[in-house]
C-alpha cells in the first residue's frame, strides 16, 4: 500500500477540524455585515451599528449601572436554570420509566412548550406578584419543558437491556434511575440542558421586561423608552454573545459525550 493511500483518510478527518474555524470567521463576518446594513438602512434609529454598538458597550461594562442589573439578571437566571434542570430530570426519569405516565404527559408538555408563555403574565403575576419570583417563574416555565422532553425522549430509547439487567441485579427504582438511567442517557440529557439554557435566558429577560424594576431586560427596556439605540443595543449584543459561548460550550460537551458513549 502506497504512503498517499495510507495518508489520505488522515487528511479527510483533518480537513473538517480545520475548516471549523474558517465557516466561523466567514459566518461572524456575514452577520456583522447584515448589522451594518439594517444600521445603515434604519439610519441608527433602530439598531446602532456595529463600531458604535462595541465602543459603547465597552465603556457600559466600566459603570456599576451595567453589572448591577446583570447580577440581577444572574441570580434570577441561575435560580431558574438549576429548579428547570434538577425537576426536568427527574419528571422525564420518571415519565421514561412509565409508559402510560410518558404516554400522557408528553402530548400535554408539547402542548404547553408552543403556548406563548408572554400569554401568561397575567396569571404569573397574580401567583408570584412582582420581584424576582415573577423573573424565576417566567424563567422555569420556559426552560423546564425540553429538559423534561429530551430526557423522556432518551430514557425510552434506551436498549431494554439495560432496564431487564438493573432488575436481575435486583436495584431499586431510584438506583436504576441514578446508576443505570442516567449515565447512558447523559448526551440526550445535555442536549437538553443546552436547549433550557437559553429558554432560561429568555424567560428571565422576558420576566425583567414586565414585571421587574432590575436586570438587563430592565436595562433593556429602558433604553427604548428613552430612546437611547446604544444603550438597547449594546444590551442585546451583550446577552447575545454570552449565550452564544455558553451554547458552544454545551455543544461540545454534549458531543464529547456522544463520541465516548459510542
Amino acid at each position: 500500500m502506497s504512503t498517499s493511500a495510507v495518508n489520505e483518510p488522515t487528511y479527510k478527518q483533518a480537513a473538517p477540524a480545520r475548516a471549523r474555524p474558517v465557516d466561523a470567521l466567514i459566518l461572524l463576518a456575514l452577520m456583522l455585515l447584515l448589522w451594518q446594513a439594517v444600521g445603515v438602512w434604519t439610519s441608527g434609529i433602530a439598531v446602532a451599528p456595529p463600531l458604535p454598538t462595541l465602543a459603547y458597550l465597552v465603556n457600559l461594562l466600566q459603570t456599576s449601572l451595567f453589572w448591577d442589573n446583570a447580577a440581577a439578571t444572574l441570580e434570577a437566571f441561575l435560580i431558574a436554570f438549576a429548579i428547570s434542570a434538577v425537576a426536568g430530570l427527574a419528571l422525564g426519569l420518571i415519565f421514561g420509566t412509565r409508559p402510560f405516565a410518558s404516554d400522557v404527559a408528553e402530548p400535554i408538555l408539547s402542548g404547553f412548550y408552543t403556548i406563548p408563555k408572554v400569554t401568561l403574565y397575567p396569571v404569573v403575576l397574580l401567583v408570584f406578584g412582582l420581584g424576582i419570583s415573577a423573573k424565576i417563574a417566567f424563567g422555569v416555565m420556559h426552560g423546564l419543558v425540553p429538559v423534561v422532553l429530551f430526557t423522556l425522549g432518551a430514557v425510552r430509547s434506551l436498549p431494554p437491556v439495560l432496564v431487564r439487567t438493573a432488575r436481575v441485579l435486583r436495584l431499586s427504582r431510584r438506583q436504576t434511575m441514578l446508576w443505570v438511567l442516567l449515565p447512558a442517557c447523559l448526551p440526550d440529557i445535555v442536549g437538553g440542558l443546552r436547549i433550557s439554557f437559553s429558554l432560561s435566558l429568555l424567560g428571565v429577560l422576558i420576566g425583567e421586561m414586565f414585571s421587574s424594576q432590575r436586570g438587563l431586560g430592565f436595562l433593556l427596556v429602558s433604553g427604548i423608552a428613552q430612546h437611547n439605540v446604544l444603550l438597547s443595543t449594546s444590551v442585546i449584543t451583550m446577552i447575545v454573545i454570552v449565550a452564544i459561548v455558553a451554547n458552544m460550550a454545551m455543544l461540545h460537551l454534549s458531543r464529547r459525550l456522544t463520541h465516548r458513549s459510542k
